[in-house]
């Protein structure tokens, strides 16, 4: 029971809370009432602050754990894929963005993988956060430029820092741990 209280702390409970609002997210871009797609961005907003938010907790409180580290990804994956994939299926998004996207999380996913299997945690770096900013603005926007079309015309420049910087973030995790790949 101590266990499970220690694993179940408020960090991993907010990340549970982010699993939780993903299909939420998904139900009202869906939905047809008057301010669906608002609501969608509220509630993608929150889901993303809670990403940044039990992160910071888990590494002030020490609360830091195995489940943590598994789920804490594993949210952050499915919070985005579910979105962009929903976003290519009404036309919003281009497919290959998506795959670009989802390109990067498997191959530094798979490098993670390989460094742990030899005891390296390969933490985030500036321009993983970078890349994480960038795709949280990216669907942000274009949520937003659903019920405000003017404000569609400025996601393309956002699509575009997303794609940059996920690129070069990718890059910049196989230039530091390439001992693990070569």
């Amino acid at each position: 029971m101590d266990r499970l209280k220690r694993q179940m702390n408020l960090p991993n409970q907010l990340t549970i809370f982010r699993i939780l609002l993903i299909p939420v997210i998904g139900i009202l871009m869906y939905a047809s009432f008057t301010w669906h797609f608002q609501a969608a961005l509220l509630a993608y907003a929150v889901a993303a602050a809670t990403d940044t938010l039990d992160g910071e907790i888990a590494r002030r409180r020490n609360q830091v754990t195995d489940l943590g580290k598994l789920l804490d990804p594993l949210a952050d994956k499915l919070l985005v894929i579910t979105i962009l994939s929903i976003m290519v299926g009404e036309g919003t998004l281009a497919a290959w963005v998506v795959v670009i996207i989802l390109g990067r999380e498997f191959l530094i996913t798979g490098l993670r993988f390989i460094a742990a299997q030899q005891g390296v945690v390969i933490a985030s770096t500036p321009w993983g956060k970078s890349k994480t900013l960038t795709q949280n603005l990216m669907i942000a926007i274009l949520l937003l430029g659903r019920p405000y079309p003017p404000v569609g015309h400025v996601a393309f420049l956002f699509i575009g820092l997303a794609i940059i910087t996920t690129i070069l973030s990718g890059g910049d995790y196989l230039w530091r741990y390439r001992r693990f790949i070569l």
